[in-house]
């Protein structure tokens, strides 16, 4: 289907400059706003017009299906028009609830009437896992769609947006929307066709990445005249016709902690073949110079800023070298650039943690989710650096065509939504940068988790026995076990390590991405061993098997406190979903990344103290230790991000004039 005029220049008027963060007094309001926003009371707004909503089932249920049909119709030209009223958003959503019970069986409970709210509202909703957040943003999108401008659902992966446009397509196509979804592998004329659907489902990359390709057609365009001029010419294709997209209304992100916080600064780059002109030389010579560099001589490491310095012995190395290479290396400020890139790679970008090596290739992995991001690479040459690192073919840098992060185009929608199991870590984070407040909605069922306290060893081979040694115990009652670890090298460790014991299990990492979904459904059977990085699988259901309530429900471990305490929460949150049992609790050392990085003087101290001791070290100074590293680590990322959004709209405000006319 082709756009239609009237979406054509909607798209060509679509504003593309955000709104900047405020500065100085306004900042300080800013602030102050958004602190005085966390004490209105919507949630408890919500969960009111959410009984309100429930008691309207009476009215709805007796109806046939012609009847419920037609209601429905009658309340979607209300919104088209603009005419719609507060009762006729409970009205709307009692509907939803009516059409969704009798087409998949699932009636949204009141506290997934109160999180739509709160979606419709422009909130971040707060759901534990295992809540139903994927029902919940049928109502708010299918109100949205009703007003024929859009709805984007944004989820973190292809699966979950195939998944959930074909699980809910029913709900919507009953109250009249047409629903799709687009996946990495979708054709241009498929994706245009998707996004003048109703309802959208896709992935952050997948959107971002359509929007900087029809920037780029609007690019070509020299005006609205010449525009026209071509379409009423028909001689050849107007560059208007090729646009997919019809512009940014409304988005609700699904794990909006993991694409609007931890994936925020990320780039989406559209990138084109570069020139090699003899580079990929140069960062194998750089490699190998690397190899004769010495830690602290030659260079020292700041791994709280993930920063190289060469020193001054380092540089008369570098300088020596470059004059017998020639050619770049000549001069020597681009000689110590190249070796700076070379040391990052060498000492920062750790194999089976940051990527692995897949038939003589570099795979980026998440840090955050474990997953492998074949698609993706470092850019500034790092990418070539760590190629060179690990004696693969090294390609030659791309060249950036188009650029945008995550951060920056969200917040281009002109109405944002955001559903997580984690909010409210990241409260003050929305509402600085996204103007969302989060609202906390309470479970359905109480949640009977029993978090159990910390156990802390000085040296991390001390850890993974214990570890071993746990899983053997617990196993043995039949108890299903989960354990997140931060790294693809640590699944695989504490995958010999099983093995060497005689322990059946499944691994789930980087590496054995595509098994995810199944793997991690199946992690709730009785008597399964299940390990995973962080927080892959994130999205699908853990449903326990037959007479594992009475066990005690799905034990998870967490290997390692992870850098933000949102990921330790989600990977909890993996049990005890929907009133049933679980527990959880972390095994960690003094040795972790994440601890040594951040932990400072205290930690310094915790390990010449503890280093000889074998047993439980937890007290109050290692409790305090982790929780401050993480709060430091919280810290760094969000002054990172921040800094991103400043420079993006220091860029359109000093380069805002060039381009090629």
């Amino acid at each position: 289907m082709a756009l239609v005029p009237s979406d054509k220049w909607l798209m060509l008027e679509q504003r593309i400059s955000d709104r900047s963060l405020p500065k100085g007094l306004d900042a300080l309001w800013d602030r102050v706003s958004g602190f005085a926003t966390r004490f209105t009371p919507r949630q408890r707004r919500y969960l009111i017009r959410a009984a309100h909503v429930l008691a309207l089932e009476d009215r709805f249920t007796p109806m046939s299906d012609a009847k419920l049909r037609e209601a429905a119709s009658s309340l979607r030209e209300k919104f088209r028009l603009g005419r719609e009223t507060h009762e006729d958003l409970d009205r709307a959503f009692a509907v939803i609830r009516e059409v969704a019970d009798r087409e998949t069986g699932q009636r949204p409970y009141l506290v997934q009437v109160a999180g739509a709210f709160a979606l419709y509202d422009g909130c971040i909703a707060e759901m534990a896992t295992g809540e139903g957040k994927t029902l919940t943003a049928t109502m708010p999108a299918i109100v949205v769609g009703w007003r024929g401008r859009g709805c984007h659902i944004v989820t973190v992966n292809d699966y979950l947006a195939q998944r959930d446009a074909e699980w809910m397509g029913k709900i919507y196509r009953r109250c009249g929307l047409r629903v799709a979804y687009i996946a990495q592998a979708t054709e241009p004329a498929a994706r245009r066709e998707a996004y003048m659907a109703d309802i959208t489902y896709c992935t952050n990359k997948e959107v971002t990445a359509d929007f900087l390709r029809d920037r780029m057609v609007l690019g070509k365009i020299k005006g609205l005249a010449q525009a026209l001029l071509d379409k009423m010419e028909g001689s050849r294709t107007p560059a208007i016709d090729s646009l997919v997209q019809r512009g940014l209304e409304f988005v609700i992100v699904d794990e909006a902690d993991s694409v609007l916080i931890d994936e925020a600064v990320t780039p989406l780059i559209i990138s084109g073949t570069g020139s090699d002109s003899g580079e990929t030389e140069t960062f194998r010579q750089a490699a190998e110079i690397a190899r004769h560099l010495e830690v602290e001589s030659d260079y020292e490491i700041k791994p709280r800023y993930r920063e190289i310095e060469l020193t001054d012995s380092g540089k008369a190395k570098v300088r020596h070298h470059a004059t017998a290479l020639g050619g770049v290396w000549i001069g020597a400020r681009r000689s110590e650039e190249m070796m700076l890139r070379a040391l990052t790679a060498k000492e920062l970008y750790r194999r089976d943690h940051h990527y692995i090596v897949d038939e003589n290739e570099i795979v980026i992995v998440d840090e955050f989710t474990g997953r492998i991001m074949p698609d993706r690479q470092w850019r500034d040459g790092l990418h070539q650096a760590v190629e060179a690192k690990e004696n693969v073919e090294v390609t030659p840098p791309k060249e950036t065509l188009a650029r945008i992060s995550f951060q920056r185009f969200f917040r281009l929608y002109r109405n944002r939504a955001g559903m997580t199991g984690t909010g409210r870590e990241g409260v003050a984070e929305f509402w600085q940068i996204y103007h969302l407040p989060v609202v906390t909605i309470p479970t359905n069922r109480p949640c009977v988790r029993e978090n159990l306290p910390d156990v802390v060893f000085a040296k991390k081979d001390l850890k993974w026995k214990y570890i071993v040694s746990e899983i053997s115990r617990i196993h043995a009652t039949g108890q299903p076990i989960l354990i997140g670890t931060p790294s693809v090298q640590a699944s695989e460790h504490l995958s010999d390590l099983l093995g060497e014991e005689g322990l059946d299990h499944q691994l789930l990492n980087a590496v054995r991405h595509r098994e995810e979904a199944q793997i991690v459904a199946g992690a709730g059977q009785q008597g399964k061993i299940t390990i995973a990085t962080n927080m892959a699988g994130r999205g699908t259901d853990i449903m326990l098997g037959h007479g594992v309530d009475e066990l005690g429900g799905l034990h998870v471990i967490a290997a390692e406190r992870n850098e933000s305490g949102r990921i330790d929460r989600q990977l909890f949150g993996r049990c005890a979903r929907q009133g049933n049992p679980g527990s959880a609790q972390a095994i960690v050392s003094l040795e972790d990344n994440h601890v040594s990085r951040y932990g400072g003087n205290l930690m310094r101290y915790l390990k010449k103290r503890y280093g000889h001791n074998e047993r439980n070290v937890r007290c109050a100074k290692t409790t305090v230790v982790f929780r401050l590293s993480q709060l430091q680590a919280e810290r760094l990322a969000l002054r990172q991000r921040l800094a991103v959004m400043q420079s993006d709209h220091w860029l359109d405000e000093h380069l805002s004039f060039a381009g090629k006319e």
